[in-house]
């Protein structure tokens, strides 16, 4: 089970406990990466900041808001997530590479520039593709957050 550390930002009462609203900032290893500043990826981290994430959970212990709690969820949820928005798109581009390159260009007797707009035609496909299912992904991970415990009041 992973965990993080989350706030809570609102809490409701209903019949089985406290439904908890909770906002975690997205956390990124390049501020301690010694070679952030010549990085692509630490460059654009810093430009575009920090992200909160929006988690709701149905617990029976009790918060308060501005309280940190810890919370967990499955891994499996993180892996098909990743599985998802990385290999659908490449799976589609080589397909579209491999239709472009048998079919399309014998077919139409054009070169290697039909293989390129076709492969970026399937990326595009992939992505929409992954951009529907990673929604349906998002939904069951938000059921399975789990609150792991309470760890107190922020320091002020």
């Amino acid at each position: 089970m992973m965990t993080a550390l989350a706030t809570v930002t609102a809490v409701q009462p209903d019949a089985n406990g406290f439904h908890v609203e909770l906002s975690c900032q997205q956390q990124t290893s390049c501020s301690s990466c010694s070679s952030s500043k010549s990085c692509g990826t630490g460059i654009v981290s810093k430009a575009i900041g920090n992200k909160a994430l929006l988690w709701q959970l149905d617990t029976k212990k009790p918060v308060k808001q501005g309280q940190t709690v810890e919370i967990g969820f499955p891994e499996k949820s993180l892996l098909q997530s990743a599985a998802l928005v990385y290999l659908v798109p490449l799976f589609m581009m080589m397909f579209g590479a491999w239709l472009g390159e048998s079919l399309l260009a014998p077919l139409l007797g054009l070169g290697e520039g039909i293989v390129i707009i076709t492969a970026a035609v399937f990326i595009a496909l992939g992505i929409g593709i992954a951009k529907r299912c990673s929604v349906v992904l998002e939904k069951r991970s938000q059921q399975e957050v789990v609150l792991v415990r309470v760890l107190g009041e922020p320091i002020a």
